[in-house]
């Protein structure tokens, strides 16, 4: 009944698209979101992920290591940035960094996700040795770190190429990188919120580097802040392009702005049906991708549970610990016990699955 009525609408030019598996263009994707028709994107975007990967839910064991909050950059979406000399600025130590690992190891993680701050103190030689004490600490577990905007930085200081850098991490440990420091790639938006960061351009570049490698990583969008509707479109085609050339990225993970303690504070936070709609347009577009994710930590995990029916197809992970979004108001725990995934998967009707971080199967639950 809204399948007929979705396709004698407004929208049912680009229905027929969906339902034949035809791509999306820009014009599509733009005038889904235009629309306020919420539930007839998500009725597209959960058809499309059904066709895609079906009924399963994944998240992951895993948690976080944010090495330091010193950065150079000091964008104005930040909370998380600090000078040297600020209140609660902070850098682990080697040896702290090895105390939290001991710390994770009861919990058997999958995954140690790293990112932090572009501190110009911290010689190359302790990236290299933070993935390898880790590692020696948690052999089984896959190290997702440093985003592109720290590879970039990386090859800045050492003086080695992208593809230098990305070797000599992966010798230390290093599986794949995660998905920061995307926000939004339009040049004149990224010179407004955060004018020191890589490019657009640059930050696919070390992506299309780590893939050329076999290194896979994910991709994200910060949305929700001076951005225009087109910009997160055309953001979203830049993706779509490099997936088509690379096939490298595991996973899209849009992340709504959270405007507290950052420089953008008057701006107002995002909706949740900006979250729905973005969440559903990105499975839409990203017809090369196979994984979407709400990010719960970002989104709450009552809204991630909802946008199960709006395309997404994995919730992440239990977490742990997570600093950069909590610096901006997230009001979220810092952990979720794989018992919570469980219920909120299975109260939408879908199977949870837990994976490790390059989508094999750790456990299928009934």
């Amino acid at each position: 009944m809204l399948e007929e009525a979705i396709l004698k609408g407004p929208l049912g030019d680009i229905a027929e698209k969906v339902f034949q598996g035809e791509r999306l263009n820009r014009e599509d994707g733009l005038r889904l979101m235009e629309t306020n028709d919420l539930l007839a994107i998500g009725y597209l975007a959960d058809y499309a992920r059904r066709r895609k990967v079906g009924d399963e839910v994944y998240f992951i064991n895993n948690a976080h290591i944010n090495y330091t909050n010193v950065c150079r950059n000091l964008c104005r979406f930040c909370a998380f940035g600090r000078t040297p000399d600020a209140e609660g600025a902070y850098t682990l130590s080697l040896e702290e960094i090895a105390e939290k690992a001991r710390q994770f190891k009861k919990y058997n993680p999958t995954e140690i996700h790293i990112v932090g701050g572009l501190n110009p103190e911290i010689p190359f030689s302790y990236y290299e040795n933070m993935l390898r004490i880790i590692k020696e600490i948690l052999p089984q577990a896959h190290l997702q770190a440093f985003d592109a905007v720290e590879i970039a930085f990386l090859s800045e200081i050492s003086g080695l190429s992208l593809k230098e850098v990305l070797v000599r991490l992966r010798e230390a440990g290093l599986g794949s990188l995660p998905g920061g420091g995307a926000e939004i790639f339009n040049p004149e938006i990224r010179q407004r919120i955060c004018p020191r960061k890589i490019s657009g351009e640059q930050w696919l570049e070390v992506h299309a580097v780590a893939h050329s490698l076999g290194i896979r990583s994910n991709a994200t969008m910060l949305y929700g802040h001076i951005e225009s509707l087109a910009d997160r479109i055309d953001h979203l085609l830049a993706l779509r392009r490099l997936q088509d050339e690379t096939g490298g990225f595991l996973a899209f993970i849009p992340l709504p702005f959270h405007p507290s303690n950052t420089g953008l504070s008057e701006l107002p936070p995002t909706t949740g049906y900006d979250d729905l709609k973005t969440l559903a347009i990105a499975r839409l577009l990203l017809d090369n991708f196979d994984h979407i994710k709400a990010f719960w930590i970002m989104l709450t995990p009552k809204m991630a549970q909802i946008a199960l029916n709006f395309g997404v197809d994995d919730l992440d992970g239990t977490v742990r610990e997570e600093r950069i979004a909590h610096d901006a108001g997230a009001e979220t725990p810092q952990y979720q016990p794989a018992e919570e995934f469980l219920r909120l998967i299975r109260e939408a009707g879908r199977v949870p699955v837990e994976r490790d971080t390059l989508y094999n199967i750790v456990r299928r639950y009934p």
